[in-house]
């Protein structure tokens, strides 16, 4: 397996975002919702099979472009995990943001560990889920 990691939707559609993103996800966004996701991100680093050419992996980030960032979501397909895809996501994307002030990430407990690896510090915070709106498809 050979993976090529980018910085830009260059190429990308919706066939490309096919894979087993959102896994566990009860209501997950359709393909097309996915790209819009991409697309409307301040910026996004992907993985991508250079075999088939699909999206294994991503991590974006939404912000200011002044003093902070919040990276939402971070995936890796499942038969892709454990590969190191995800901390060199992760790397990129802190890379990416470094000249800003804060970079904020929402996790679960045993995720921690793993951001922790990345330079990442615990912190509390609050939130709220509408898990009806999951799949992205209600209209703002």
């Amino acid at each position: 397996m050979k993976v090529s990691y980018r910085s830009k939707l260059d190429g990308i559609g919706v066939e490309q975002l096919s894979g087993n993103f959102f896994d566990g996800w009860p209501n997950p966004p359709s393909p097309a919702t996915f790209l819009k996701v991409l697309e409307q991100s301040y910026a996004v680093e992907l993985a991508v099979d250079d075999e088939t050419g699909n999206v294994i992996g991503f991590i974006q980030a939404i912000s200011d472009g002044v003093l902070s960032a919040y990276i939402p979501l971070l995936e890796v397909v499942p038969e892709f995990q454990g590969k190191g895809i995800g901390t060199t996501l992760t790397e990129r994307m802190l890379n990416r943001l470094q000249s800003l002030y804060m970079i904020d990430l929402l996790c679960d407990a045993e995720t921690q560990p793993f951001y922790e690896k990345q330079g990442m510090s615990k912190a509390s915070g609050m939130m709220v889920r509408h898990y009806s709106n999951q799949d992205g498809a209600a209209e703002q």
